[in-house]
């Protein structure tokens, strides 16, 4: 029997129209533009206001439409949508439900799955493991968040780092040697003090206490995130990379967790990789924690190749972080012209682009 493997073979995705830029936020909470951009790297995030849409279901399927025009697959062929995100609409019923319903997927079950920013490199393996049982043939995975529904814009600490969107990715079987080939996957549960939501889950219900302590919104002490996210990280790329005879010459793109511009160089420096090797859309996107890794793939979609060696990496609340190497499986620019989006080129950029154009400013 041949080997089945899980390969991608196409990217949807979608922001919201409104654009929250650094001078706008300088006027809601005490901040400057030199501050965010020399700290964080973000320069514009995506808001999705309640006219537009509501929750990351709505996010989500619009992506999850433009998947489907763009690969013209028959919604009754998607056997399962998986949902990694932490911002679901509700408690219950799952976002994955939500989207199902509304797009028609008829013949597929569905679930979230949350490990916050860590959640879509989780959910890969998740995904990819359904197709290698032979059971299933074709899933879409979706990344996505509503960050702004629970960002303190009194915490000039936080509030500049988030943004909203939400991207996903048709997963199908082959037996072609492409797809997701390896993952290190890894959580210690030492995280939670670091980096929370305090209240709103069974073990600290909603009260009015709650609400008036604020509790009801992300909170991160930023150094040792900063700290951990560099070293776990780092180790998980240099370990997936050792383990499967990658080096700085055959590794096409590593794809980082968009948290922080510093954090992604570091990753870089670390396995000697050049930093025009390396997607970043943080300056427009800022960090959308479960979606940062589709909305990469979504983005620089035209400019991936059949073979090109993929090294994803993620660090998460929990602390959950890891990496995961794919051969992707398609020549990009045919599949990404299907359904073009204007700021693509104008906005798309590696690392070394970024830092230029910011010296540039």
């Amino acid at each position: 029997m041949e080997k089945i493997n899980a390969v991608i073979t196409g990217v949807g995705g979608y922001v919201p129209d409104y654009i929250l830029d650094n001078e706008e936020m300088s006027r809601i909470v005490d901040t400057s533009d030199e501050w965010i951009m020399e700290r964080i790297g973000v320069k514009t995030r995506h808001i999705l206001k309640p006219e537009q849409g509501s929750g990351t279901s709505y996010m989500m399927t619009r992506a999850v439409e433009q998947l489907l025009r763009k690969t013209q697959v028959d919604p009754d062929s998607v056997e399962a949508l998986i949902c990694a995100t932490t911002t679901p609409d509700y408690h219950f019923p799952s976002t994955a439900s939500l989207i199902i319903g509304r797009v028609g997927l008829h013949s597929a079950f569905g679930f979230d799955m949350e490990a916050a920013c860590a959640g879509f490199l989780f959910a890969m393996e998740m995904g990819a493991n359904l197709i290698r049982s032979g059971r299933y043939k074709r899933i879409i995975l979706c990344g996505g968040e509503h960050m702004s529904s629970m960002v303190n814009y009194q915490d000039r600490n936080t509030c500049p780092i988030f943004g909203d969107g939400a991207a996903c990715v048709m997963m199908e079987a082959t037996t072609e040697n492409y797809g997701l080939v390896d993952s290190y996957l890894r959580v210690d549960g030492e995280g939670y003090e670091y980096l929370h939501m305090a209240a709103g889950g069974s073990a600290c219900m909603p009260s009015h206490e709650t609400v008036d302590a604020r509790q009801h919104y992300v909170y991160q002490d930023g150094r040792p995130v900063f700290k951990h996210a560099v070293t776990k990280m780092s180790d998980a790329v240099e370990t997936i990379a050792k383990r499967n005879g990658l080096t700085k010459d055959n590794i096409t793109w590593v794809i980082p967790h968009q948290a922080n511009v510093r954090i992604e160089s570091a990753v870089a420096r670390r396995i000697g990789l050049g930093e025009d090797r390396v997607m970043i859309n943080i300056d427009h996107m800022a960090n959308t924690s479960g979606g940062t890794l589709p909305l990469c793939l979504w983005e620089f979609e035209n400019r991936l190749r059949k073979g090109d060696n993929l090294i994803f990496t993620a660090f998460g609340a929990g602390f959950s972080w890891g990496a995961s190497y794919m051969k992707w499986g398609y020549d990009g620019d045919v599949e990404a012209a299907k359904e073009p989006a204007e700021f693509f080129d104008s906005r798309i950029m590696s690392l070394d682009e970024w830092k230029q154009k910011r010296s540039n400013a």
